[in-house]
């Protein structure tokens, strides 16, 4: 099991690192540019892909497998990384699965729609330590998922 961040825009770095450290899992960082992360005890390879739309998505989805874990905020890459048996986690803490991808998708597209006839759009909120612990707590669990489906391999 391997965990792969969509770094780009990733809010949750460290709390990524926290839970690799604590089942020595690997970490692969993948974006458009180099990412300065802390000194960490687990491994973390980065890879930086060309500086063209979902470059990243799309080297991700193509080494992905069964049973990883994806950090990404990028639905349509949740979509093709939980198609492939992999799990799925917004920056946020909220999972995707293949009961809630369909209606995340459609909000997405809604959403884009909504941007489109209202010229006043909103920043991103600031980033909070409530999110935080709720990412850390839906990343820990999905963690927990992976290893129990792996030993019932």
């Amino acid at each position: 099991m391997e965990i792969y961040i969509d770094s780009d825009a990733c809010p949750v770095k460290n709390e990524v690192i926290r839970v690799a450290e604590r089942h020595n899992l690997k970490i692969k960082a993948v974006g458009n540019a180099w990412i300065r992360f802390p000194p960490m005890r687990t491994e973390l390879e980065q890879i930086v892909v060309e500086k063209t739309p979902d470059a990243a998505d799309d080297w991700i989805a193509d080494h992905i497998q069964p049973l990883d874990i994806v950090i990404t905020s990028d639905i349509p890459l949740a979509a093709r990384c939980l198609a492939l048996g992999a799990f799925a986690v917004g920056g946020s803490g909220f999972e995707f699965t293949a009961d809630n991808i369909g209606i995340s998708l459609g909000m997405r597209s809604f959403n884009a729609f909504l941007r489109e006839i209202d010229s006043e759009t909103k920043g991103n909120k600031p980033f909070t330590q409530k999110e935080k612990s709720r990412f850390l707590n839906a990343l820990e669990n999905i963690v927990q998922k992976s290893i129990k489906a792996q030993a019932d391999k």
